[in-house]
């Protein structure tokens, strides 16, 4: 079943009316996004980032929460949390089926501890990487082969034990048949009837198997192991049932009915009130070696300066202040949404759907309380007023754009900022994109519908090939969950100083590339945006009486890959484009960066000078 599907699109009444003007409204709201319910997805089926999530918005409750752009972190929190209590329940059951079976089968349980340490080692070693390098994959392949192939040792003797063995009836009880030899056919000069070496018992001689496992104590591992098949086979069939409900397209909207929601404590309601007013707030708090944490990744960042030299054509110059700059660029970009002239109301184009704001950036630090961040709208409309107009270091203003196409999955934000100081004219552009959800999270309904719909067969195979490594997980699980609970209760996490966020749930989820169309889009919107900031800077100018040729050529080599950056720093280097290549001078305080790319599909990978901006 196919994760991906389109809104239900207001119908079209007549083919000539004309557009809007005003914006329609979003197609889902946060809650119910597309990309909401896959991270919530992502929970159940990957421990390390269910893991991430708790411990980066429930563990460190003193960390204000990312801004959340296009989903709602706090439901995907309570998924999490739900998750993984349902995964120690599970781990408890099966850990306590290996603990019970120990004496009852006289210890044979313990050689089945062997395979499963050496299979939980070669998952360790491999890692979580699609591609990991060859160091590590070499020898959790050996690990993970000589772990499968010991557990398939040992069941074969037990398999063999329990439908029989050897007749025992003719020997006595000294092991000798009434020709004098012993069980192995030769007499105890060769050394062989008191063996006990390794060798023995990995292979060991089939006339021998009897007098080493007892047929009811191979019975007994192998219902074990049956209990602990269904254990696994059942959890998978719980995970199944959340897809089919909660989380299934149809009911994944109705927030009020969501059982993860309701059956956490008073730490997460509390925690989830917090998230929700933080997450979506244009007040933005961050850590400073983290300003865009939760914006993806950087997108060919650039920032471009401008002397304000007066036009002679024109009689006189008017102030020309921040804000006058960017009222000019806002409605202007507001223009994006309205669809082509013959297309009508029922386009299907995610600009329609473009976002406008303005936002502050706070740091945390200073703050006593988590609480005493400033919130509130009055608070807010302070800074904004005082900081549109500042040169800014910690304190920072911005519009932000922000589109979000493919059902919330691939978000791309735009930071613009404009500042006039000196004469001069500064506009940063800093464009984020957040890559579309990992796509095993995407292939979560069809992982469901596979097990839902699979014949008893195929699930008993399913759980039976997971039944080897089930002892180390459940005993990683449960030994996970116990030092959880105890860095909770000895962090002292509630009473820490406030601090900014470090990781953002959405990029976590995150896939590593987007598909040719995603990447097409990516383009196609950061080239509306800035071409529409463009024109309102220059229409800004030329309105105030400024010339605006500089301006205009400065924009023209950056749309052709090539950007000339002024009055760098000493030593610093600036390269946009896929292929961008930068140079740098310490003899001089102008650093000159050129690029023969275009622009380039590919995002770079934070913000620094990689090649890409």
């Amino acid at each position: 079943m196919s994760t991906a599907y389109v809104p239900q699109q207001p119908q079209q009444t007549h083919a000539d009316a004309p557009p809007s003007a005003a914006p329609p409204a979003p197609p889902t709201p946060p809650h119910a996004s597309e990309a909401t319910r896959l991270l919530c997805a992502g929970t159940y089926l990957d421990s390390g980032y269910r893991d991430r999530v708790i411990e980066q918005l429930h563990l460190n409750e003193q960390r204000i929460v990312a801004p959340s752009l296009g989903l709602d972190a706090a439901r995907v929190l309570a998924h999490a949390l739900r998750a993984r209590r349902q995964e120690l329940l599970w781990a408890g059951a099966i850990m306590g089926l290996w603990v019970v079976g120990l004496p009852l089968t006289g210890g044979l349980l313990v050689g089945f501890l062997v395979p499963s340490l050496l299979l939980a080692v070669a998952a360790w070693i491999r890692g979580r990487d699609a591609d990991a390098p060859v160091y590590r994959r070499l020898p959790a392949f050996l690990l993970r082969w000589w772990g499968r192939i010991t557990f398939a040792m040992f069941l074969l003797i037990t398999l063999y034990a329990a439908f029989g063995g050897s007749d025992d009836s003719s020997y006595d009880s000294s092991g000798y048949d009434s020709s004098g030899y012993g069980s192995s056919g030769y007499g105890d000069s060769y050394g062989y009837g008191d063996s006990s070496s390794p060798s023995d018992l990995l292979f060991p001689d089939p006339d021998e198997i009897s007098s080493l496992v007892e047929p009811w104590r191979a019975w007994l591992t192998l219902g074990v192991f049956a209990l602990i098949a269904l254990c696994v086979a059942a959890q998978r069939a719980q995970f199944a049932r959340v897809m089919a409900g909660e989380l299934s397209p149809q009911r994944f909207p109705d927030a009020a009915a969501d059982p993860a929601e309701q059956g956490e404590g008073q730490r997460f309601q509390r925690l989830k009130e917090r998230v929700r007013l933080e997450q979506h707030a244009p007040l933005v708090m961050y850590h400073e070696s983290r300003p865009f944490c939760g914006a993806g990744e950087a997108y060919e960042t650039w920032v471009l300066a401008v002397e304000l030299r007066p036009d002679g054509m024109k009689k006189e110059q008017r102030p020309l202040s921040n804000r006058t700059v960017l009222e000019k660029i806002r409605p202007l970009i507001e223009q994006l949404r309205l669809p082509a002239e013959f297309a009508g109301h029922t386009v299907r184009d995610r600009l329609r759907w473009l976002e406008i704001d303005e936002c502050v950036f706070l740091p945390a630090e200073g703050l006593l309380r988590r609480e005493e961040a400033p919130y509130t709208p009055h608070a807010f409309e302070e800074h904004r007023a005082r900081a549109v107009e500042e040169g800014a270091e910690k304190r920072r203003h911005f519009l932000r754009i922000r589109v979000g196409g493919w059902e919330e999955e691939l978000v791309v934000t735009v930071f613009v900022r404009i500042h006039t100081q000196g004469r001069m004219l500064m506009l940063e552009t800093a464009p984020h994109v957040l890559l579309p959800v990992r796509e095993d999270f995407k292939n979560a309904d069809r992982t469901a519908h596979a097990f839902r719909h699979n014949n008893v067969v195929g699930k008993a195979a399913w759980a039976v090939a997971r039944v080897p490594g089930s002892a180390a997980r459940s005993l990683i699980a449960l030994g996970k969950g116990l030092w959880y609970a105890w860095r909770m209760l000895t962090g002292g996490y509630a009473g820490a100083l406030p601090d900014g966020p470090a990781l953002s749930v959405r990029e976590l989820g995150s896939g590593s590339a987007g598909s040719l169309f995603q990447e097409m889009d990516v383009s196609r919107y950061l080239k509306s945006v800035q071409d529409r900031v463009a024109h309102g800077v220059t229409a800004a100018l030329a309105e105030s009486g400024y010339q605006t040729g500089e301006f205009v050529q400065k924009i023209v080599n950056i749309s052709g890959g090539g950007v000339n950056v002024e009055g760098g720093v000493e030593g610093s280097t600036f390269a946009v484009g896929s292929h961008a290549s930068a140079s740098s001078s310490s003899s001089s305080s102008t650093t000159t960066t050129t690029s023969t790319a275009t622009g380039g599909a590919a995002p770079q990978k934070g913000s620094g000078t990689d090649g890409n901006g």
